[in-house]
């Protein structure tokens, strides 16, 4: 359970720094491009400015959910390294402030997101926050070493909320691109935990490295990226794909399963000798194979737009 405490157990000093802060900008940049190649790629067009505004609003969604998580998860996050910083565990911002933003900016951005576009688009925004914040902060994290498998879910929504955005519903193309990144996040995560594991068995998280270890972690992500990878290169046979996508998917796939045979097949006394630089090699690639795969639908729709795809044939 978190510390309530934090609540009122600190007289905050925010500055506009630790708002921006709450936000999680590196993983809002995430939730943000995945969501504008949903929305471009869609089959219907959207007016630019409506476009902007949708994007905006995701976004502030986004961060709302990472408040909510900040608020929450400040008892543990003063015992990680990597978290120790934030602006709650740190003292530069009280519980409560953490909590009010969050809910201000969740009820703001699901309501002017839906008054903005179309109100599934804005409820499912809605439940993009609700899974992330209670689903995954709450519940799951503390509670089971699948954590980071379902609520995965939560990042994978918003290509999905993009796409609603312009057709006002779901097809087979966003749930490709939801299969993506949800299929993505446990090898992504689990790299990291492999060289951040006492951080979490310090705050007492049930990561797969701390209660199944790292060898099994190591099988873990080979496995998923061997699932991950007819997921990612079928996604080209879908109407948002083509042979540029194709090409880029075989490439990224094949180097994301090398690296991941690579994990498992390290001793630990050597990963521990060489501070593991692969382990960290393949969670930084990771972020790059996501990119490579969402910047390569967007240039599939350019080529489409400008009637590359119909002069080749493709589709």
């Amino acid at each position: 359970m978190s510390d309530i405490g934090y609540l009122e157990s600190k007289e905050g000093d925010a500055q506009l720094g630790d708002y921006i802060a709450l936000l999680k900008p590196r993983v809002m940049s995430l939730v943000v491009f995945t969501a504008f190649v949903g929305l471009v790629v869609a089959p219907v067009p959207v007016h630019p400015f409506v476009g902007f505004i949708a994007i905006l609003f995701i976004a502030l969604g986004g961060g709302a959910s990472a408040a909510l998580n900040m608020w929450y998860d400040a008892d543990i996050d003063k015992i990680m390294r990597r978290t120790a910083n934030r602006p709650i565990p740190a003292g530069r911002m009280t519980g409560g402030e953490a909590l009010g933003f969050g809910l201000g900016l969740s009820g703001i951005s699901c309501v002017m997101l839906a008054l903005a576009t179309n109100v599934f688009s804005g409820l499912f925004l809605a439940f993009t926050i609700f899974f992330y914040a209670v689903v995954y902060t709450i519940w799951l994290k503390r509670s089971t070493p699948q954590n980071i498998v379902i609520g995965g879910a939560a990042g994978a929504f918003p290509p999905m909320i993009g796409w609603a955005v312009a057709t006002g519903g779901i097809s087979v193309e966003p749930v490709a691109m939801f299969m993506l990144v949800f299929l993505w996040t446990p090898p992504h995560f689990w790299a990291l935990a492999l060289f951040m594991k006492e951080d979490y068995s310090n705050a007492g998280v049930p990561m797969l490295t701390v209660t199944h270890g790292r060898k099994s972690t190591r099988k873990h992500i080979f496995a998923y990226t061997l699932i991950l990878a007819p997921i990612a290169i079928g996604t080209g046979f879908t109407s948002i794909g083509g042979p540029v996508y194709l090409a880029v998917a075989l490439v990224l796939n094949l180097m994301f399963i090398q690296g991941a045979w690579r994990i498992l097949k390290r001793d630990e006394a050597a990963a521990q000798a060489d501070s593991y630089k692969v382990e960290k090699r393949v969670f930084y690639f990771s972020l790059l194979y996501l990119f490579g795969h969402f910047a390569a639908l967007l240039v599939e729709k350019c080529l489409d737009m400008m009637g590359v795809s119909q002069m080749f044939g493709w589709f």
